[in-house]
């Protein structure tokens, strides 16, 4: 992508990145971003300490999954990065949709056991699920869920929250 968009330095080498760009990009604010130079290019990307973590989130949501019958999910405050169960091929590599954006700001931990719509990603899934942030440093990079179709039980939100900590405990290393 592309744009013509020219900003000026201020004296304290900051520039302002257009709101059509972060917009676009779902640059956030207080997002962390990672400033590399390649030949004489400034390059911008978004950060997450998530990311680097994809195989090792996926070794968890497999390790999980492996004792339940739903679908496990491990997300940084972007992307779902890690999915097993039946929902894998729906969800994985997805931007996350605006009820776990929500979840994650408000650093939610829990159950719901009633079925209720919930917009994992642009579309909606009708679902019970336990969640669980995933808290590094006082910021909440992501989160781990369980959704299920029928039953959900208090072991599924133990599960997330293990999870979420043992996630946490690795990061802060």
């Amino acid at each position: 992508m592309k744009t013509g968009v020219i900003r000026r330095i201020d004296e304290l080498g900051r520039i302002v990145i257009p709101k059509e760009i972060r917009r676009s990009l779902r640059i956030k604010e207080g997002e962390n971003l990672e400033i590399s130079v390649e030949n004489e290019n400034i390059i911008l990307r978004k950060y997450s300490l998530m990311k680097n973590l994809n195989d090792f989130a996926q070794n968890i949501t497999d390790s999980i999954y492996s004792f339940i019958d739903n679908s496990i999910i491990i997300t940084d405050t972007n992307n779902i990065l890690a999915v097993s169960g039946p929902l894998k091929k729906e969800l994985l590599n997805k931007n996350i949709g605006i009820d776990l954006e929500n979840k994650i700001k408000r650093r939610e931990e829990m159950l719901e056991k009633h079925k209720k719509t919930l917009k994992i990603t642009d579309d909606e899934i009708e679902c019970v699920y336990a969640v669980s942030p995933i808290i590094v440093n006082s910021d909440v990079i992501g989160l781990v869920m369980i959704i299920g179709k029928e039953n959900i039980l208090e072991v599924d939100l133990k599960l997330v929250q293990i999870a979420s900590k043992f996630l946490t405990k690795h990061l802060e290393m």
